[in-house]
């Protein structure tokens, strides 16, 4: 591979597809969350644009040092985001349904939740580590970064339009955002076992 317009053009577009399950759960989190700051809005873009750029650079090195696990290990990435998607989808959810009528505090999305986020979202992104395969390190380094850029950019506005929305559905919101986790969840596992 060359460095030429194409490179930056499909590592754009890399960046467009393997973001959408992130800006569906930026979503999520602004619905779930409208009263949230922008620090801390800007550090969950940056922790998924992190684990988007890191991942298919951790499918790079297997390509490179460790192909006979990784292949191994593939089969399972659509069982741990499934899994993983569930769990905070279905804990939003009974979190909200379980509210106390009193509580007017809406819910946070902590940090060990934005991890497990980051990483449900991003586990099928080791995959695109075969597809960069023959790029050199410093282009599979860039590659990550574009991806890391355009996945921040696209979790902002996720995040932001659901705060907008999330104020407006009050309590609804954290229900169906949980919602939205658990569908992107089976929609990773029924595409990544087809």
């Amino acid at each position: 591979m060359q460095w030429n317009i194409m490179f930056f053009v499909n590592s754009i577009l890399l960046g467009i597809g393997l973001a959408m399950d992130a800006f569906s759960v930026s979503l999520a989190n602004g619905l779930a969350e409208p009263q949230m700051k922008r620090r801390k809005l800007v550090g969950i873009a940056g922790v998924f644009a992190f684990f988007q750029a890191l991942m298919p650079m951790i499918g790079w090195l297997c390509v490179h040092l460790f192909i006979k696990f990784f292949t191994q290990f593939q089969k399972f990435i659509p069982w741990i985001a499934l899994v993983l998607l569930l769990y905070i989808g279905g804990s939003m959810i009974y979190g909200a349904v379980k509210k106390k009528d009193g509580d007017d505090e809406p819910p946070k999305v902590g940090f060990l939740a934005l991890l497990v986020q980051g990483i449900a979202t991003s586990i099928d992104a080791l995959s695109v580590g075969f597809t960069i395969s023959e790029y050199g390190t410093l282009m599979a380094l860039v590659c990550a970064l574009i991806i890391a850029g355009v996945t921040f950019i696209i979790c902002v506005a996720g995040l932001t339009i659901g705060k907008k929305f999330g104020t407006k559905l009050s309590d609804k919101a954290t229900i169906f955002g949980g919602i939205i986790l658990i569908l992107i969840g089976i929609e990773i596992f029924v595409t990544g076992i087809i």
